[in-house]
């Protein structure tokens, strides 16, 4: 698969960049690691809950093709690769596992053949599409994925760039699009713990970003599972889900909350 690379505006913060910085990477401008330094500044927890995320991210994955035998994947929001994508963690299971990741950020496009890597046995794909368009994300989906067997729907840290009056209708779209058997891994932030910092963070952000974001309490996050079957331990912090000791060097108060559920 070709990948068109638009122009990247090197002036303007990017979250998937500052995402990058706060996790080691080293794909970034000046704007991002000024943005980035400035939201630990205000609140030092964000380390931790990138962190966290990415340790869910593999703890979920591991679950899904281990245990629960998911062999496809659609990951949106992917952001840049970085250690342990979901395509390195399924396949490294399940060699046979179909992985589509779908962004719509100019800088992960740049770096999507980086995500385009696949076992011989399996595939990935990239979709370039929005959030907001779930239409063209199950379209685009549907090259990869047989949507006539289970799909785990994967929306990490990126419907917190949405508002509720669009945020709910759109998850139920693609929720409604997957087949019995199917499962989601939803997590997001929250202002249960350090609540002053987190809204600290978040007002710098949008002070600075074209593209603004909120927090949401448990309870609002708790309704994008509605429908589905949440698997034990539930919503819970995310560094909380199926710790073991490969999350032990994870901080457990962080502001995301996150769980797996399935749908019946």
């Amino acid at each position: 698969m070709s990948v068109d690379r638009p122009p990247i505006n090197s002036n303007v913060p990017h979250s998937a960049r500052i995402w990058n910085y706060w996790l080691g990477g080293k794909d970034c401008y000046e704007i991002d690691r000024q943005v980035g330094d400035q939201m630990r500044e205000l609140n030092p927890e964000i380390v931790d809950i990138a962190r966290a995320q990415r340790g869910f991210l593999k703890r979920a994955v591991t679950y899904l093709a281990a245990e629960a035998g998911i062999r496809q994947f659609l990951d949106v929001g992917t952001g840049l690769p970085t250690l342990d994508n979901t395509h390195e963690v399924a396949q490294g299971i399940a060699p046979e596992s179909r992985i589509v990741y779908v962004d719509h950020d100019p800088v992960v496009l740049t770096h999507a053949h980086a995500l385009l890597t696949s076992t011989h046995d399996g595939a990935t794909d990239y979709i370039d599409a929005d959030l907001r368009d779930p239409e063209s994300i199950l379209r685009g989906a549907e090259r990869t994925l047989d949507f006539g067997r289970p799909v785990a729907l994967m929306l990490l840290g990126i419907v917190a760039h949405v508002p509720d009056d669009t945020a709910y209708p759109i998850v139920e779209r693609l929720k409604e699009a997957l087949p019995a058997g199917s499962h989601l891994v939803f997590c997001d932030s929250t202002e249960v713990f350090h609540a002053d910092e987190m809204r600290a963070m978040v007002g710098r952000w949008n002070e600075a970003s074209d593209n603004p974001r909120i927090n949401r309490a448990p309870e609002q996050l708790a309704r994008f599972f509605d429908g589905f079957d949440l698997l034990e331990p539930g919503l819970v912090p995310v560094a909380e889900w199926r710790s073991g000791p490969s999350a032990a060097d994870e901080r457990r108060d962080v502001d995301s909350f996150g769980g797996v559920a399935v749908k019946r």
